[in-house]
């Protein structure tokens, strides 16, 4: 790998050299670096806005592909397959000169030498660095619950998940015992925003379709799912109108919502809530998030989620040359409050940050402080039940669903993907089946959940 982007390194020095030889020796250019950390919406953006400007850029990545991640619910709850929500991110910039794709992870940053060290490529200098590595889950400091609440961030976590809710379903058709089977078919999930709520209605519409004329031995009312929510509304971005709503529509679908309700302990049996137990083999974590620890490599001032604290251009303090963007910064607005980790949030930052860097490489005046434009928040419930609210006007039930549906369909990053979203989506409207209700692993029941006693058929 370390040969590879040498080679790669060295393609981009002899197209600078072979371009200086037709000027004269006071007017030799070399052609600036970008380094892009992270290729999530926010680096996707920014590379994205950098594509025509005269600099070399380098989108380094741990995985070879971008996800759409607000879909990411639906693998998990069998809707949608990975490939429907993820493109190579090589594809992306295939026709693009300037772009190259690094498939590697960054394990530190020197910031006086300007060189981002990589696990398998070495170092890597930076004339400009923009750090957008993005968030991972907090367990707010118990994480031996993690072991078993797994957490929704990835196709490989979407794929866990999905082996065990449908694992839960056969297991408990051979299952004998009532406990066990209450125990099976209880579904938890903790986090009352925009996953938790989302992953609870899917859930609860899983079980109605699979259980129906699919299962002999057990039923719709052997399942159970509760979603806990320590606050006192679900949605906290939302107006409580549009809680309500969600929360109305949760019940609905016989979802139970606990609401000022802490979890206190979560084990291998199930959890703990406001001192109940609850037994479930199904715990799924959608609660705090922090970002993820690039602001130790630089020593960076850090808010109390880790995120990186930025000035009004996203720049780090001290290092004009280091911006930080998306669920990575904590930036303040100008009433205040700081910015929600949304992906708008980070796809805006990462085009005004290309903006900020074009400016400066044509030694232009830089562009206004960065100012987010709110558009709007939106969460789906279930079949045609959803919420939105763009400021201007709130939608709540079909309307919203059907603009949650549109919106989401054109914020897919390729015609390929929107294509195959809304064959599923279709399929599953007329079906009201799920296309992905696949167990790949034939050791899937066995190995994601126990019996505790012998079954009998």
């Amino acid at each position: 790998m370390n040969q590879a982007f040498t080679k790669m390194n060295d393609t981009f020095e002899s197209g600078r050299e072979a371009a200086n030889q037709n000027l004269s020796a006071n007017q030799v250019v070399k052609r600036p670096r970008v380094v892009i950390i992270g290729g999530g919406f926010g680096g996707l953006a920014a590379a994205k806005a950098l594509e025509k400007t005269e600099a070399d850029v380098f989108l380094i990545d741990r995985s070879n592909h971008h996800l759409f991640q607000p879909l990411l619910y639906q693998v998990a709850t069998a809707a949608l397959s990975p490939a429907d929500i993820a493109s190579a991110t090589r594809v992306m910039f295939s026709k693009t000169s300037n772009v190259s794709v690094v498939m590697d992870e960054v394990t530190g940053i020197d910031a006086a030498q300007r060189q981002v060290t990589a696990r398998n490529s070495g170092s890597i200098h930076y004339d400009f660095l923009i750090l957008a590595t993005g968030a991972e889950y907090s367990f707010f400091g118990n994480d031996a619950w993690a072991a078993h609440a797994p957490v929704l961030k990835s196709i490989d976590d979407a794929l866990h998940i999905r082996a065990r809710l449908l694992a839960a379903f056969e297991v408990a058709e051979r299952c004998d015992d009532p406990e066990e089977i209450r125990r099976l078919l209880t579904f938890a999930l903790v986090g009352g925003g925009p996953t938790g709520i989302e992953m609870a209605g899917a859930i609860a519409e899983l079980a109605r379709t699979a259980l129906s004329g699919n299962f002999r031995r057990i039923s719709e009312e052997d399942v159970r799912i509760l979603l806990v929510e320590a606050g006192s509304t679900l949605l906290g971005a939302c107006r409580n109108s549009q809680s309500q709503v969600a929360l109305e529509a949760l019940r609905e679908l016989g979802v139970e919502v606990l609401l000022g309700k802490a979890v206190e302990h979560i084990d291998a049996h199930g959890l703990v809530v406001d001192g109940s137990p609850i037994a479930s083999a199904n715990v799924i974590w959608c609660a705090g998030t922090q970002a993820r620890p690039a602001g130790a490599w630089i020593g960076a001032a850090t808010a109390r989620n880790k995120a990186i604290i930025v000035g009004p251009d996203c720049a780090i303090a001290n290092h004009p040359e280091i911006f930080a963007i998306g669920d990575l910064a904590s930036y303040t607005g100008s009433d205040g409050n700081t910015l929600p980790g949304l992906a708008p949030v980070a796809k805006q930052q990462g085009r005004y940050v290309a903006k900020v860097i074009a400016a400066r490489i044509k030694r232009r005046s830089a562009p206004r402080a960065f100012r987010y434009r709110n558009w709007g928040t939106m969460a789906v419930i279930g079949r045609a039940k959803a919420v939105a609210d763009f400021g201007w006007i709130r939608l709540n039930g079909f309307p919203a669903w059907l603009a949650w549906s549109l919106v989401h369909l054109m914020l897919l990053i390729d015609f390929r993907s929107r294509g195959a979203v809304y064959l599923n989506w279709t399929w599953a409207w007329v079906t009201r089946g799920r296309a992905a209700r696949i167990l790949t692993s034939p050791d899937a029941t066995q190995s994601t959940h126990k019996l505790s006693t012998p079954v009998s058929m």
